[in-house]
C-alpha cells in the first residue's frame, strides 16, 4: 500500500510539472528572440522577433525590410504570400504546432519607417493542411 501511495504521488508530481504546449511555445519564442534576434535572413530582410499570442494560438514573426526590398509592393512582385504558405506547408519543424491548429503570422515592416507595415500574412489551419 505504501509503495502504491509513493508511486501515485510521484506520478502526480511528474504530471504537474508538465509544460503545456502553449507555455512551451511562448517560452521557445521568447528564447529564440533573446538568443538570435535581430538576425539577417538575407541581403534585404532582418528578423526582429518571434512572439506567441496565447489568446489566438498564433506564432508571429516580425521582419524588417531594408535596401531594395524596403518599398511598397516589393514582396508582391515575388508572390510572398504563396512562398510563405508553401514553406509553412512543407515545414517539418512546425509539425507539432500545425497538428494542434496553431496560426502563423508574418509581418514585414519598413526600416525607413518602422511603423509602416509593408506586407502582412496570416495563415490558419485551413491554409496549411
Amino acid at each position: 500500500m505504501k509503495k502504491l501511495l509513493v508511486f501515485a504521488t510521484l506520478v502526480l508530481f511528474i504530471a504537474s510539472c508538465q509544460e503545456s504546449l502553449e507555455d512551451r511555445c511562448a517560452r521557445e519564442a521568447k528564447q529564440y528572440t533573446a538568443k538570435n534576434c535581430p538576425v539577417r535572413m538575407d541581403k534585404n530582410i532582418i528578423m526582429d522577433s518571434l512572439t506567441f499570442e496565447k489568446a489566438t494560438h498564433t506564432l508571429h514573426y516580425y521582419y524588417r525590410l531594408t535596401g531594395l526590398a524596403d518599398k511598397d509592393g516589393a514582396l508582391d512582385s515575388i508572390d510572398a504570400k504563396s512562398l510563405l504558405k508553401n514553406e509553412l506547408k512543407n515545414s517539418t519543424s512546425m509539425k507539432t504546432y500545425k497538428d494542434n491548429g496553431y496560426n502563423f503570422a508574418y509581418t514585414y515592416q519598413s526600416e525607413k519607417d518602422p511603423k509602416k507595415v509593408v506586407f502582412e500574412a496570416i495563415f490558419t489551419e485551413k491554409d496549411y493542411k
